[in-house]
C-alpha cells in the first residue's frame, strides 16, 4: 500500500471522539443467577448511566432495566457492587440494586407481569449526602438484604458513618429508617460487606479506619450469626495497620481464604476456623512475586473465587495479569491461554465454569467465560468488534525505563500508526506522557481508543506506571509515600527524556496529560519542570491544603497523610507542593477539564488556579462540564474534551488542523 507523508499530527483518522465516546467503559459487577449471567454496562449516549445487562441461558441479551434508571452506588464515592440477585423457583429471578439518583435500594423481578416497576425498599434522608447502600447479599433464609450502610449524619462530606445493615424485602423500611436492622457496631469508619459461610453461621468482612487507605493496611473481621440473624462478639482474624487485605470470602469447606501483602505481595491465604471463631495460621496457597489482589477503590472488588470442586479461580501477574486456575491442595496454577493481558477484579463461578472482565491490546473488555474442565474459553458478552480497520490501531511497546538514583520505571509506549500516512524522514513524531489516576493505580495494557484517537493521527503516547503504581509490589508501591509530586512528576519526566533521548520522540514537542491523580501531576510537573511544551489537566487536585481540610469526601479526606505526610507535622510541604502555589511558574499553554458535579476534586479549586493564572500571558483554556462528576460519562462531554485537547497540542505542536474546534484561550 502507497503512504502519504505527511506530518505528525496532522494526519486523518477514521478514529474520531464519537467513536471513542462511544466504547467507553467497560462491564462490571457480574455476577450470576441461575444459569443466567448479569452484569452492569456503560451507557454513554444515555446520559452516561449503567445498565443491568442479562444474558439467558440461550445465549440471548438484554438490559433489564430502561432509562433512567442507573444501576450505580455512591458509597465512598466511587461506589461498588450495586446489585444482588437470586433465582427462584417460581416468578422468576429476584433482583436488589441501587439507584444512582436517589441511592435508594429497590427490588425489581424483571419476570413480573409487564410494566412491573422496581420497589423502593429503603428511605430517603435529606441529611448530607442521605443514605446511600453498596454490595448487597440476599440472605438464603431470611427476607433482608445484607449491605453496608453509609449514613450522612451532618452536613459535611466526612459527617458519615458505615455499618452493616440488614434492609428488609418486604418494603418496610421504605419510609422508615428504624426498620433497617443494624448487624454490628460502628467500631470503623470503613467496612465491606458480609461474606457468610457455606452454613450460614458466621459472616466475615474487610474494615479499616483513618488515616489508612486500604492499599495501607486492613483487618479481616469476623462474627457468629445467631439463628435470629443478630451477630455475636466481632473480632479480628488477620490484617493489621501494616498489612493490606483487600478480599475475604469462604470456600465450600467453610475455610477462610483471603489475599495479604504481608510478604510485600498481594498473595493468597487460606485459614481454618476453630469452633470458638479464632483463625489457625494462614497458609500461603500461591507464594509469588506477583499481585493476587489490588487496590480496594470499591466495595465489593474479586480477585479470586473458589469454585465448587475445590479450585481457585485467580486474577494475579506483576504489571499485566493473567485468569490462573489454582489447585490448592497439590499447589498447581494453571494460566488460561489467549492474548489478554488485563483481568478485572471481577470474578463469577458457575459450577465448574469462571466468567471474568478481560482485555487486551487488541481487544477493548468483554466478559470471558472459562470451562475448568476443558480448558477452553469463550466470549460470553460485551464482544469486541473492531470499530475500525486494526492498521489504524496502535503497537503498544512495555518497556522499563531508568529514573534518578537508577530505579526503574514501567511504561507502554505507543508510537504513531497508521496504514496510509508516515511522517517526513527529518521529523521525529510529538509524544504525550499519560499520568494514570490514583495515584495508587495502575494504566493497563488495553485497547483503549483514545490512545489510538491521538496516535492514529501521528501523535505518540506513552503511558507510565510510575513510582507509586500497583502491579508492582508493595516497594514499588511505597515509592510515593510522602514523595507525591515528586517521584510521580520525576518517573514521568525521565520517561519523557528518554524517548527524545532515543530519537523516539521530538524533544520540543512533548506533552503531560492526567486525570484526577493524574491531573495533579501534570499540573505538578508544568510547575517544576521544562520537559513539556503544553499540559492537559483533567479533574484535578491543585490545593493540597484545601483538599486535606475539607474540599474532598471522606474516603480520601487523609489519603494525603501516606502520600505528603500529616499536615500538622508538615505544612510547609503543603504549600511548596501544591501547584496552586506556583501557578507563576507555567510557562506553556494548558487545558483544564472540570466536572461541575465532582465532589472529589471539586471546581473551586480549578477556578483558584485559573483565577491565579489570569493575566500572566500564558495562553490557557478552561472547560467546565455541568452533569459530570469525577470521570466523565457522557458521550457529548467526552467528544467535547478529547477534540479540545487534540486542539491544544495542535497549537503546540504546530500542526494544523481543520477537523476539531478552536478553543477559546485565555491568557
Amino acid at each position: 500500500m502507497t503512504t502519504t507523508t505527511a506530518r505528525y499530527g496532522s494526519w486523518p483518522s477514521p478514529v474520531s471522539a464519537a467513536l471513542a465516546a462511544a466504547h467507553d467503559g467497560r462491564p462490571e459487577y457480574l455476577g450470576t443467577v441461575g444459569d443466567e449471567l448479569w452484569w452492569t454496562a456503560p451507557r454513554p449516549a444515555e446520559g452516561g448511566r449503567r445498565a443491568l445487562v442479562r444474558r439467558r441461558a440461550d445465549g440471548t441479551e438484554e438490559s433489564l432495566l430502561p432509562p433512567p434508571w442507573n444501576v450505580r452506588s455512591r458509597v465512598i464515592e466511587y461506589g461498588g457492587q450495586p446489585w444482588a440477585a437470586v433465582a427462584r423457583p417460581a416468578g422468576g429471578p429476584l433482583a436488589v440494586f441501587c439507584h444512582f439518583p436517589d441511592q435508594r435500594l429497590y427490588a425489581y423481578e424483571p419476570d413480573a407481569a409487564p410494566g412491573a416497576e422496581p420497589r423502593p425498599l429503603t428511605p430517603v434522608s435529606d441529611v448530607g449526602g442521605g443514605l446511600r447502600w453498596v454490595d448487597p447479599v440476599i440472605h438464603p433464609d431470611r427476607d433482608e438484604v445484607w449491605c453496608v450502610l453509609e449514613e450522612f449524619t451532618g452536613p459535611a462530606p466526612t459527617d458519615v458513618r458505615r455499618v452493616l445493615a440488614a434492609v428488609p424485602l418486604d418494603g418496610s423500611a421504605a419510609e422508615d429508617r428504624g426498620a433497617v436492622r443494624e448487624l454490628a457496631d460502628e467500631r470503623h469508619r470503613f467496612v465491606t460487606g458480609p461474606r457468610l459461610s457455606p452454613d450460614g453461621r458466621r459472616a466475615a468482612w474487610i474494615a479499616w479506619d483513618h488515616p489508612r487507605m486500604p492499599w495501607d493496611g486492613t483487618e479481616v473481621l469476623l462474627a457468629e450469626v445467631t439463628p435470629e440473624g443478630t451477630f455475636g462478639a466481632v473480632r479480628t482474624v488477620a490484617g493489621g495497620t501494616a498489612e493490606s487485605i483487600p478480599q475475604a470470602e469462604w470456600d465450600a469447606a467453610g475455610r477462610l481464604l483471603f489475599v495479604s501483602d504481608r510478604t510485600g505481595w498481594w498473595n493468597l491465604y487460606r485459614a481454618e476456623v476453630a469452633a470458638d471463631g479464632s483463625l489457625a495460621a494462614p497458609e500461603a496457597l500461591c507464594p509469588r512475586a506477583e499481585e493476587f489482589g489490588g487496590p480496594l477503590w470499591k466495595i465489593g472488588l474479586r480477585w479470586f473465587t473458589p469454585l465448587e470442586n475445590g479450585l481457585i479461580a485467580v486474577v494475579h501477574g506483576r504489571g499485566t495479569t493473567t485468569l490462573g486456575i489454582l489447585d490448592p491442595e497439590r499447589r498447581a496454577l494453571v494460566d488460561a491461554a489467549g492474548p489478554r493481558t488485563e483481568w478485572a477484579a471481577a470474578l463469577a463461578a458457575h459450577g465448574t465454569r469462571v466468567i471474568g472482565v478481560a482485555a487486551g491490546p487488541h481487544s477493548a473488555y468483554e466478559l470471558v467465560e472459562l470451562d475448568t474442565r476443558t480448558g477452553r474459553s469463550r466470549v460470553v458478552g460485551a464482544a469486541h468488534t473492531d470499530a475500525v480497520d486494526r492498521a489504524h490501531l496502535p503497537e503498544p511497546r512495555v518497556r522499563t525505563f531508568t529514573g534518578p538514583g537508577g530505579r526503574e520505571i514501567h511504561a507502554q509506549v505507543y508510537p504513531p500508526r497508521h496504514p496510509r500516512f508516515s511522517g517526513p524522514e527529518d521529523e521525529l513524531p510529538p509524544y504525550v506522557i499519560w499520568a494514570h489516576g490514583g495515584p495508587t493505580g495502575h494504566a493497563p495494557l488495553v485497547l483503549d481508543l483514545e490512545i489510538a484517537y491521538f496516535t492514529s493521527r501521528g501523535i505518540g503516547v506513552a503511558e507510565v506506571n510510575y513510582g507509586g503504581s500497583t502491579g508492582y509490589g508493595r516497594e514499588y508501591r511505597d515509592r510515593l509515600r510522602e514523595q507525591w509530586g515528586v517521584v510521580d512528576v520525576e518517573d514521568c519526566a525521565a520517561v519523557a527524556a528518554a524517548l527524545a533521548a532515543e530519537g523516539t520522540a521530538d524533544p520540543a514537542r512533548l506533552a503531560v496529560r492526567g486525570g484526577s491523580a493524574g491531573g495533579w501531576t501534570t499540573a505538578a510537573s508544568l510547575v517544576s519542570t521544562d520537559v513539556y511544551a503544553c499540559g492537559t489537566i483533567i479533574y484535578p487536585i491543585l490545593d493540597l491544603r484545601g483538599w486535606a481540610t475539607d474540599e474532598t469526601h471522606d474516603f480520601e479526606s487523609q489519603y494525603l497523610h501516606g502520600l505528603i505526610g500529616p499536615l500538622d507535622q508538615v505544612p510547609a510541604r503543603y504549600k511548596e507542593r501544591s501547584p496552586i502555589e506556583h501557578v507563576d511558574r507555567v510557562t506553556v499553554p494548558f487545558l483544564l477539564l472540570q466536572g461541575l458535579d465532582d465532589v472529589i476534586c471539586p471546581p473551586a479549586q480549578a477556578e483558584r488556579f485559573l483565577a491565579r493564572a489570569a493575566g500572566r500571558g500564558v495562553p490557557h483554556a478552561y472547560l467546565a462540564f455541568e452533569g459530570e462528576g469525577h470521570g466523565f460519562r457522557r458521550a457529548d462531554t467526552m467528544v467535547r474534551a478529547l477534540e479540545a485537547e487534540l486542539a491544544l497540542y495542535a497549537r503546540a505542536f504546530g500542526v494544523e488542523r481543520t477537523d476539531v474546534p478552536e478553543l477559546d484561550y485565555r491568557t
